[in-house]
């Protein structure tokens, strides 16, 4: 992990169109702009865990239903 310190006004530069200001330090919190091409995806870390949770459960359940499906199909067969 790279650790870098940062005032109000400075700025990150990540690959060649990602750029991180930092507009705001108050406390412990720190207030970033963005700036990035739409095509890439900016999310909080647990907005972005959320995200990964969802799609796993949603694979999980593709699959019970895929499986559930033969069975019917399977059934339909039967009764031809």
């Amino acid at each position: 992990m790279l650790l870098l310190n940062r005032k109000k006004g400075e700025r990150l530069i990540i690959g060649d169109n990602i750029e991180i200001t930092v507009i705001d330090v108050q406390g412990e919190s720190v207030k970033l702009g963005i700036s990035a091409p739409r095509s890439v995806s900016v999310y909080r870390k647990e907005i972005y865990d959320d995200i990964v949770r969802s799609n796993r459960q949603a694979v999980e359940n593709m699959a019970e239903i895929g499986e559930k499906i033969k069975v019917l199909q399977d059934i339909i067969r039967k009764d031809d």
